[in-house]
C-alpha cells in the first residue's frame, strides 16, 4: 500500500469516528469478556498507557477496582473522549491521533510534552485493526516497544469480524471509498456502520501468524493469545506480548 492510500483510509476513520463517537461510545458502555479476564491481572501500581482509550470504559473499571498509579489514556475521537468523566487525578485523557507523532501530546491546558518511557504496561484494545500498511503498523509498534520499562508489556486485541456472519454482511466493495482492491492490501475490508446514519470505516483483518511476525519484527515476545468476545467466543484475537531489550534475529 502506497503513502497516500494509507492517508486516504486513516483519513475515512477519522471522519468515522468524529462523526458517530457518540453513536459507537453508546455500544461501548461495558468492557468485552477478553478485556475484563485480562483485568484482573493488572497491579493496582502499574504506570499505563492507553492507546485508544475511547469513552474510558477501562479506565472506570480500573478505578472501580482501586487503581493506584498513573493512567494516561489516548485517543483521536474528541467526541469519544468527551464521555469520560468523574475520574480519580491519577487518570489523564489527552488526544491524539496514533497514525501520527503522538510521542508529542498536548494536555488538557493545551501545553505540548513528549510522553515518558516509564510505561510498564500499554494497552490497545480494538486499535491495530485500524492502522493501514505494515508500514504504519510497524512504526506504531516500534514507538509502543521504545514507551515500555525494560520487561514492560504489551496487551492488544483485534476484531475477528470475519468470524460473525452478520459482520460479513456489512463488507462493502472499495469503490465506495473510491478505492480498488489493487490500491490495498490483502486482508483489508471496508465495513459500513448504521447506527444513527451511515458510515464507513477501514479494519484490517489479522491472524496469529501476521501479528507473531510483527511482534518478532519489533521486539517483542509473544507471551499468550486466546480468542474471546461474542455470541461464538471468536470475535476478539487477544495477545500479550513483552518487551525484549534485544530484538530477536
Amino acid at each position: 500500500m502506497d503513502k497516500a492510500t494509507a492517508a486516504r483510509l486513516i483519513e475515512l476513520n477519522r471522519r468515522f469516528y468524529q462523526t458517530f463517537g457518540r453513536e459507537f461510545a453508546a455500544t461501548r458502555m461495558r468492557l468485552q469478556p477478553g478485556v475484563r479476564r485480562l483485568l484482573e491481572r493488572i497491579a493496582a501500581h502499574e504506570s499505563i498507557l492507553d492507546l485508544g482509550c475511547g469513552n474510558g470504559e477501562l479506565a472506570r473499571a480500573l478505578a472501580r477496582g482501586g487503581y493506584r498509579g498513573r493512567y494516561l489514556g489516548l485517543d483521536f475521537s474528541r467526541p469519544l473522549l468527551e464521555e469520560v468523566s468523574n475520574l480519580p487525578e491519577n487518570f489523564a485523557f489527552v488526544e491524539a491521533d496514533l497514525s501520527e507523532n503522538w510521542k508529542k501530546v498536548k494536555s488538557e491546558r493545551g501545553e505540548e510534552f513528549l510522553l515518558p518511557s516509564y510505561f510498564s504496561l500499554i494497552t490497545a484494545f480494538a486499535v491495530l485493526h485500524h492502522i493501514p500498511s505494515r508500514e504504519l503498523r510497524l512504526d506504531l509498534l516500534t514507538k509502543i516497544h521504545a514507551l515500555l520499562v525494560p520487561g514492560g508489556v504489551f496487551i492488544h486485541s483485534e476484531w475477528q469480524f470475519l468470524n460473525s456472519e452478520k459482520w460479513r454482511g456489512r463488507i462493502q466493495p472499495w469503490s465506495e471509498a473510491g478505492l480498488t482492491e489493487a490500491e490495498v492490501d490483502p486482508g483489508d475490508y471496508l465495513l459500513d456502520w448504521r447506527g444513527g446514519g451511515r458510515g464507513l470505516r477501514y479494519v484490517h483483518a489479522f491472524d496469529e501468524a501476521e501479528l507473531n511476525a510483527l511482534a518478532a519484527a519489533t521486539g517483542f515476545q509473544v507471551r499468550e493469545t486466546f480468542y474471546s468476545d461474542g455470541e461464538n467466543g471468536k470475535l476478539g484475537l487477544y495477545q500479550v506480548w513483552k518487551k525484549l531489550i534485544h530484538k530477536v534475529g
